[in-house]
């Protein structure tokens, strides 16, 4: 994964800056996530490892799978395909995602609950955090019914706990100390 991530870095910065220079941020999103998930699919995997398939038929092959992009996106997989760096399209969706988060001021949030959250309190949720971090929050949900209630937030390297068994914790540390 380490390996994978050091060959897809320079073709996301490419991918990134080639999008932010034609106002296509988003475009190139959709077109990369749909790109990565082709990229994963078992089928195009023994078609991008065949040695029968010729570069052209190979870029032609997974352009027609794709569906509908744009020429830069084409271009980008024709290069990706002479390179033979197709399989590691899921880690450059990934790191263009980064890319694309730093440059909006995006932080992602890590939401740990004890019950599953609906979209409502995910939005509240989500609205209360992002006064306190001062940016733009995406967040994803893991249920750990062993917090027993409450929620766990980490966003970057800080975590809120308000977790009953994080409260819980603190609670025993403080009778310990005593």
């Amino acid at each position: 994964m380490a390996e994978n991530l050091t060959l897809a870095r320079p073709y996301a910065e490419a991918a990134f800056e080639l999008a932010r220079a034609g106002g296509s941020l988003d475009a190139w999103e959709q077109a990369l996530a749909r790109m990565a998930q082709v990229a994963n699919d078992p089928q195009m995997q023994q078609c991008i490892g065949n040695p029968k398939f010729t570069s052209e038929r190979l870029a032609q092959l997974f352009i027609d799978v794709c569906g509908k992009i744009a020429d830069a996106p084409k271009n980008f997989v024709r290069i990706l395909v002479d390179n033979e760096r197709l399989p590691v399209l899921p880690e450059i969706h990934e790191l263009f995602v980064r890319l694309k988060n730093s440059h909006e001021g995006v932080k992602q949030a890590q939401v740990t609950s004890a019950f599953p959250l609906d979209d409502a309190a995910l939005k509240k949720l989500v609205a209360e955090l992002e006064p306190r971090f001062k940016c733009k929050l995406e967040a994803s949900v893991d249920v750990d019914p062993e917090l027993i209630g409450g929620v766990r937030v980490a966003v970057g390297d800080e975590v809120i706990d308000a977790s009953v068994r994080g409260k819980l914790a603190t609670m025993a540390a403080a009778l310990k100390a005593q």
